[in-house]
């Protein structure tokens, strides 16, 4: 059984796959949702969870669990804020990507798997460069480009405010009012041109602004900016009949939840230490930075001679490996004991891709319930055919998460309305009308899936009102599940909307297999060496073991690991690639 240690690892999705092979040990992972984190636990009893990545000891990890042997994940890389996402998106959460690359130097895997979206691969998921990075840029030799990050886009009013502006950023945090309060107005902001919304936020959100507005805690900068905050405040605390029928209310609302959106990412980009450049005043607020590529980034450090893996990336669709659902997902495999790894084929076509139908018919005419703590419902016998997709799915006698949302009036006006395949988009005008720009709305909202074709990309299908192909009703969970390949036995934990999106999050464990597959027959064509000289090749060419923990992990005499290591020299299995200061650094050989 080859060790693994999953990280980022979500309702577990990858570790499934994994396991279904018979042939990986899953012996921890880590994931900070504590619903996601409940899902893995229930269904991997087995695996020791951890919930914050930064805190994790990789030398206790080795101690307890001895040597590594795959490490897998999908850190996320969700973009910066709202800052510019057509230029360059980049987060803090970008940071786990190198909390990622962390676990595979210090633990130093015969193997990785790392994925995310397709997006991984283009230009547009990018680190900003911070002072840290430096020394980093420099001995890896990562290409740097330089960049424009809007601030601000123009609106009425910059012009007057300008040189306050300019001059506000060397005390933005003067700028910035409580979070609770910028919360309450940007929404405001967000439905100011729909009319039933923002009446409706103005009410429910109206207490909480006029506390602030009244507080002698609340934001009053010393200049002009100052006096448009006051404004607000004054604004806030009159009362309307008509809050959105207020010209007074909506456009003080535009001026100063625009100028408090551009502090917020200043400071998001001074909490995270990213050098700035120049600011740029034309048409709007900009600020020039520097930034390089997160894939540029794993690869240079992860070729280096002192982590030599040879990697391999490519983007995989779930439906060339059974999925009946149309998924990409970017690919990273890792290896730094033979040659680069190959890519699984699958065995579907567009000529015979699974469909939904397949996945889900069995489920038809069995009631849903809006209750997530329904009992669970007994399934009886059914006929199989030549549908092996259902036989693998359904292998539990009773279902379970087989809930969805409540539906509404208008939405189910929608759902009567829809022919499969239609979307928002083909509803009739007089659906439509409680979107403010129905013109923008995706394509995937309120799409009714088509049975005898594959689905598009599961994402949270509550937020999407995904409805099911026969019924007039949204997607259970259940369902969506399924569509993700799923087993009936795997079981999603906590609230309803968590649940919908960890399922939309994961990876479809028919395609982590395939992966899981690949990674088996290319660490068993591997195995040629005996198993100690593993494990001493393994902690040899670790620069922080001890010769005592070589020893006692390969349970021979300090003497010996002397006499092998030389042994390994000279059957050209290990090469010493630096001395510095009597450590010996050791790499394996190629």
């Amino acid at each position: 059984m080859y060790k693994i240690i999953d990280l980022f690892a979500g309702a577990g999705g990858l570790s499934l796959g994994f396991q279904q092979t018979g042939k990986f040990n899953i012996v921890m992972a880590a994931e900070n949702n504590p619903n996601a984190r409940d899902t893995y636990s229930r269904n991997h009893p087995n695996t020791e969870i951890l919930s914050d990545v930064k805190e994790i000891d990789y030398k206790d990890i080795r101690r307890r669990y001895g040597a590594i042997d795959v490490v897998i994940g999908g850190p996320p890389c969700q973009g910066f804020s709202n800052a510019n996402r057509q230029r360059a998106t980049i987060s803090t959460n970008n940071g786990l990507v190198k909390e990622y690359v962390r676990a595979i130097i210090e633990l130093k895997p015969s193997m990785f798997v790392m994925e995310n979206v397709s997006m991984l691969k283009s230009d547009v998921h990018r680190f900003y460069c911070t002072a840290e990075d430096e020394e980093m840029i420099h001995r890896l030799q990562i290409s740097c480009r330089d960049d424009i990050l809007e601030l601000s886009k123009s609106f009425q009013g910059l012009e007057i405010l300008l040189e306050s502006v300019k001059k506000s950023f060397q005390e933005y945090r003067e700028y910035l009012w409580d979070a609770k309060f910028f919360r309450a107005v940007n929404i405001l902001f967000k439905r100011i041109n729909s009319k039933d919304k923002f009446n409706n936020s103005f009410e429910k959100y109206k207490k909480q602004l006029r506390k602030y507005a009244e507080s002698e805690e609340r934001c009053i900068p010393a200049d002009e900016i100052g006096q448009v905050y006051e404004e607000l405040y004054a604004v806030l605390l009159k009362d309307y009949k008509n809050p959105n029928g207020s010209v007074e209310l909506t456009e003080t609302i535009k001026v100063s939840a625009s100028l408090q959106r551009m502090y917020v990412k200043y400071a998001e980009l001074k909490n995270n230490n990213i050098e700035l450049g120049d600011f740029i005043w034309d048409k709007g607020v900009c600020v020039k930075i520097r930034s390089y590529s997160v894939l540029d980034y794993i690869k240079s450090t992860l070729e280096h001679e002192l982590f030599p893996y040879k990697i391999a990336c490519t983007t995989l669709n779930a439906a060339d490996f059974g999925a009946p659902q149309r998924r990409e997902r970017f690919v990273i495999i890792g290896s730094r004991i033979g040659e680069k790894p190959q890519w699984p084929t699958g065995s579907f076509t567009e000529e015979n891709y699974r469909t939904v139908r397949q996945a889900i018919e069995d489920l038809e005419q069995i009631e849903t319930s809006a209750d997530q703590f329904a009992p669970e419902i007994p399934l009886d016998e059914v006929d199989y055919g030549n549908n092996d997709l259902l036989r693998t799915l359904r292998d539990s006698d009773t279902l379970r998460n087989h809930f969805n949302t409540a539906t509404g009036k208008i939405a189910q006006k929608r759902f009567d309305a829809l022919e499969e395949g239609g979307n928002f988009h083909t509803l009739p005008d007089e659906l439509k009308s409680t979107y403010s720009d129905g013109k923008r709305t995706q394509s995937t909202i309120y799409l009714k899936l088509k049975y005898d074709e594959p689905s598009g990309t599961v994402v949270n299908v509550r937020k999407s009102m995904w409805v099911h192909p026969a019924i007039s009703r949204a997607l259970s969970v259940r369902e969506a599940a399924r569509l993700q390949t799923f087993p009936d036995s795997f079981v999603f934990m906590g609230t309803k909307d968590s649940q919908y999106q960890q399922v939309g999050n994961a990876v479809p464990p028919i395609l982590a297999r395939a992966i899981a597959e690949t990674v088996l027959k290319y660490l068993d064509s591997h195995e040629d060496a005996p198993e100690k000289d593993k494990i001493l090749i393994e902690m040899v060419t670790d620069p922080e073991a001890t010769q005592m923990e070589i020893a006692e992990r390969a349970g021979i005499s300090q003497s010996a690991v002397s006499m092998n290591t030389k042994r390994m020299i000279s059957e050209g299995l290990i090469e010493k690639i630096q001395t510095d200061q009597n450590k010996k650094v050791w790499s394996v050989k190629r």
